[in-house]
C-alpha cells in the first residue's frame, strides 16, 4: 500500500458526517449555481459506502448483494463525476492547486478550502464563491481515490454542457423560469405543460412533463433515443427505473433547480430513501428525490446519478425489513413480454 501524503492523512481523519456538515456550513459562501450541486455530488459519492466496500472480504459479492448498478467508483470518473457543477470548468486549476498542497498539513479544513479557493481564484480571475464547491469536491475525490490516482488523472475539464452555458446568474435565473402557458393558462381545463432539463456525465437534454405528473413517468414518454443502448439501466426513458412504487431506488435524482416546484416528500419516499442509503435531507422539498414520487408543477432541472443500489441497511444500519414490497419491475415486464412475443 502506498504511503499517504500529509494532506491525504489529514483528510482521512474526517468522517462523512463532518464532511456533510462542512458542505452545509459553507453553502452560503458557494454561488447558488453550485450550492445545491455540491451537496448533491457528496450524496452521489458517499464516503461511508466507499469505506464499507474497501473493508468487504469479497467486494464483488458485496456490490451484488447491494444491487449496485452503473458506474459507482469515483476512481473511474475522477475528471468527469462533477461535470454537472458550473465549477467543473475550473477543474484543471483546482486539481493543480490540490496537488501542490499534497505535502502540506493544513491547520484546519476551513483554512485549507479558503487557501485553495484563493489560489484558483487568482489564477482564473473569478470569485471564490464559484470555486469553493469544486474545491470541496476535489478534496473528497483525493481522499477516496488516493494521491497516485489523483495525480495520474488527466485533469481536463470536459466541454461545457448546454444547460451550463452562460453566466452563473443567468443559469440560476433560467432554472427558475417556467414555460409559458399561453393566454388561456388561467382556465382550469387547460393542461399545463412544463420542461424537465436533465444532466448526466455525458450529456444534457429535455423532456416535457404535464402538470402533476411524476418525473419518471414523463421521462418514459420520451422515446426519441435508444435509452437502453445509452445506459443499460434505462428501460423506459433517460431516468433509470424498475418500478413505480418507490421500491427499487433506481430512479433517484439530484435536483439542481426547481425543487420548490416539485411535490412535497411523503412518508414512503422519505423512508425508502433511507433504506436505499441516499441520505435525503429533512426538507419538505429536498435536493434528492425519487423520480417516480416527485410530481412537477413547473420546470425543473435534475442530474441523473451514474449508478444506483440499496445499501442503507449495511452501511448506515437502516432496517431493510421496512422496505416496501416491489411491484413487477419494468425490466421484468419487458423480459416477459419479449419472451412471449418471441423477440
Amino acid at each position: 500500500m502506498a504511503q499517504k501524503r500529509p494532506l491525504e492523512s489529514f483528510l482521512n481523519g474526517i468522517d462523512e458526517a463532518k464532511w456533510l456538515s462542512l458542505v452545509d456550513s459553507l453553502a452560503p459562501k458557494i454561488h447558488e449555481v453550485d450550492r445545491g450541486a455540491t451537496a448533491v455530488w457528496f450524496r452521489f459519492f458517499p464516503l461511508s459506502l466507499k469505506n464499507f466496500l474497501d473493508s468487504a472480504e469479497n467486494r464483488d459479492e458485496t456490490v451484488a448483494k447491494m444491487l449496485i448498478q452503473g458506474t459507482y467508483e469515483l476512481r473511474d470518473q475522477i475528471d468527469s463525476s462533477h461535470r454537472f457543477l458550473f465549477g467543473h470548468r475550473y477543474w484543471p486549476t483546482v486539481k493543480r492547486a490540490i496537488e501542490a498542497s499534497l505535502d502540506k498539513t493544513p491547520a484546519d479544513m476551513d483554512a485549507l478550502i479558503e487557501d485553495l479557493a484563493k489560489t484558483a481564484s487568482e489564477s482564473e480571475q473569478v470569485s471564490r464563491e464559484l470555486l469553493r464547491g469544486i474545491v470541496l469536491v476535489g478534496l473528497m475525490t483525493l481522499l477516496q481515490v488516493g494521491s497516485d490516482a489523483f495525480i495520474a488523472a488527466e485533469g481536463k475539464a470536459l466541454p461545457t454542457l448546454e444547460a451550463l452555458k452562460g453566466s452563473p446568474d443567468s443559469i440560476v435565473a433560467q432554472r427558475a423560469k417556467d414555460d409559458s402557458q399561453g393566454i388561456f393558462s388561467f382556465l382550469k381545463s387547460v393542461d399545463k405543460k412544463f420542461t424537465v432539463t436533465w444532466i448526466d456525465n455525458d450529456s444534457d437534454g429535455r423532456f416535457g412533463i404535464t402538470n402533476d405528473a411524476d418525473i419518471a413517468s414523463a421521462a418514459a414518454l420520451d422515446q426519441s433515443r435508444d435509452w437502453k443502448g445509452r445506459d443499460e439501466r434505462c428501460w423506459e426513458g433517460v431516468v433509470p427505473v424498475e418500478c413505480r412504487s418507490a421500491a427499487c431506488g433506481a430512479c433517484w435524482v439530484g435536483v439542481l433547480g426547481g425543487e420548490e416546484k416539485l411535490s412535497e416528500v411523503q412518508r414512503l419516499e422519505r423512508k425508502q430513501m433511507g433504506i436505499f442509503g441516499y441520505n435525503m435531507p429533512e426538507d419538505g422539498r429536498p435536493f434528492l428525490r425519487l423520480a417516480c414520487q416527485a410530481k412537477a408543477y413547473g420546470n425543473a432541472t435534475i442530474v441523473i446519478p451514474p449508478w444506483n443500489g440499496v445499501f442503507g441497511r449495511k452501511v448506515y444500519g437502516v432496517e431493510e425489513s421496512k422496505l416496501e414490497p416491489a411491484t413487477t419491475s419494468a425490466r421484468k415486464l419487458r423480459e416477459i413480454l419479449g419472451e412471449e412475443s418471441g423477440d
